[in-house]
C-alpha cells in the first residue's frame, strides 16, 4: 500500500502531541473564571477530539450537573451551558493561547516516523480539529511545523472530522486523489472521517479515542509508534 500512496495527512493532539496538560490546565483557568469546580484529567481525555467548541459545552454541561453546583444558589437559567458558552470560550481562548504548549510533550517516534514517511516521498499535511490559531503555533513550538506542506485546522473548512470535508479540502490542498492519501490519526473522528473520504487510516495506539480502545475502530492499520506506519502497510496489498 506505501507504494500507492503520495501523500500522509497527519492528525495533531493525541497522534503527534500528548496535549492533555495544556487542555486540563486553560479549561481550569477558565471555570475558575466562571465559579465553577475544576475538571479532571480522566473527564478531558474522554471529551476532546471533536474541537474546542464540543470540549467546552461538554465541560459545562457536565459541571453544571454536579451536585455541588446544581445545589448553589446561584444556579439558575442564566447559569445554563448555553449562556455560559461564550464567556467560557473568551475566557479558554485567553487561557489556552497563554500555555499552548507549556503543558505538552511531543509522543515517541513522532519526528522519526514524520521524517521516514518524508523519505519516502511523501507529502505532509497536518489536519486536526484544534483552532488553527492554537495549532499553529503549537507545531512551531514543538519543533514539527517544518514537516508539513500545509496545517489546517477545525476552523479552516465548513465542517470538522469525523466529516470527510475537512480530508477531501486536504487532498485538494495537496493536489492528490483521496486513495493516494494516508490518514494518520488516533481516534474514531479520523478512521471515520478517512472511510468516507476515500483515504486509507492508521491509527496510533497511544491517542485519547474518546477514552475507548482504539484497536476496535476499523483502520488500516493500528500502530504504536510513527515508526512503524511503514512496516504495517508494507504488509498491505
Amino acid at each position: 500500500m506505501l507504494r500507492s500512496l503520495q501523500a500522509a495527512i497527519v492528525d495533531l493532539d493525541g497522534t503527534m502531541v500528548d496535549t492533555l496538560g495544556d487542555f486540563e490546565i486553560a479549561l481550569n483557568r477558565s471555570l475558575t473564571d466562571l465559579d465553577l469546580p475544576p475538571v479532571t484529567r480522566a473527564l478531558v481525555e474522554r471529551t476532546v477530539g471533536k474541537g474546542s467548541e464540543h470540549l467546552i459545552r461538554s465541560v459545562l454541561a457536565h459541571q453544571l450537573a454536579l451536585p455541588e453546583v446544581k445545589g448553589l444558589a446561584n444556579v439558575c437559567d442564566a447559569r445554563s451551558a448555553e449562556n455560559l458558552y461564550e464567556p467560557a470560550w473568551q475566557r479558554y481562548q485567553h487561557h489556552y493561547l497563554a500555555i499552548n504548549g507549556e503543558f505538552a510533550a511531543v509522543y515517541p517516534g513522532v519526528a522519526e516516523g514524520l521524517q521516514q514517511l518524508r523519505d519516502a516521498g511523501l507529502q505532509l499535511a497536518c489536519l486536526t480539529n484544534k483552532p488553527l490559531s492554537f495549532a499553529k503555533p503549537l507545531l512551531q513550538a514543538k519543533g514539527l511545523d517544518s514537516f508539513f506542506a500545509h496545517v489546517f485546522g477545525g476552523d479552516s473548512f465548513e465542517r470538522k472530522k469525523p466529516d470527510p470535508l475537512p480530508l477531501l479540502k486536504t487532498c485538494e490542498a495537496l493536489g492528490v486523489k483521496p486513495t493516494q492519501a494516508l490518514m494518520v490519526g488516533d481516534s474514531s473522528n479520523d478512521a471515520q472521517a478517512a472511510r468516507a473520504a476515500g483515504c486509507p487510516v492508521v491509527l496510533v495506539r497511544y491517542g485519547y479515542n474518546h477514552g475507548e480502545p482504539v484497536d476496535g475502530v476499523d483502520a488500516d492499520a493500528h500502530v504504536d509508534t510513527l515508526t512503524h506506519i511503514a512496516q504495517a502497510l508494507a504488509c498491505k496489498a
